[in-house]
């Protein structure tokens, strides 16, 4: 068997999390903001300008768990300050990348691809 080149890997994270990132209800500007400074679950959820970011509004437990799952796929990472990691998180070079490719608002997936990244996002890890 042969290993996957590191190239070939890349590729395949940055259309993992190309998915992902069409799949949950942040819009454009929400990763933006998080190119400019990082943000917490909690800061989010508070926003009265939440429409601006997401497309639903969320509590601060459902971004947290959307926020957790984008650092799983490597959008995103948590901030660390002199104390060590805080709940903020701020855009990865990962994350640069795939939302460099979008020119204006991210597409929203279609219906059975939403279930599908539920499915998979959800699904029992052994």
């Amino acid at each position: 068997m042969i290993a996957p080149s590191a190239d070939s890997q890349t590729q395949q994270a940055i259309h993992r999390a190309r998915q992902a990132v069409r799949c949950l209800p942040f819009r454009l500007a929400f990763y933006q903001e998080l190119e400019q400074g990082a943000l917490s679950s909690s800061q989010l959820a508070a926003r009265s300008d939440w429409r601006r970011i997401m497309r639903r509004r969320l509590s601060a437990n459902r971004t947290e768990d959307h926020l957790i799952w984008l650092i799983q796929l490597g959008v995103l990472r948590r901030e660390v300050d002199g104390q060590g990691l805080t709940e903020r998180v701020r855009l990865t070079p990962l994350g640069r990348e795939v939302l460099s490719r979008w020119d204006g608002e991210i597409a929203r997936a279609s219906i059975p691809r939403r279930l599908l990244h539920w499915l998979v996002q959800h699904w029992p890890r052994i």
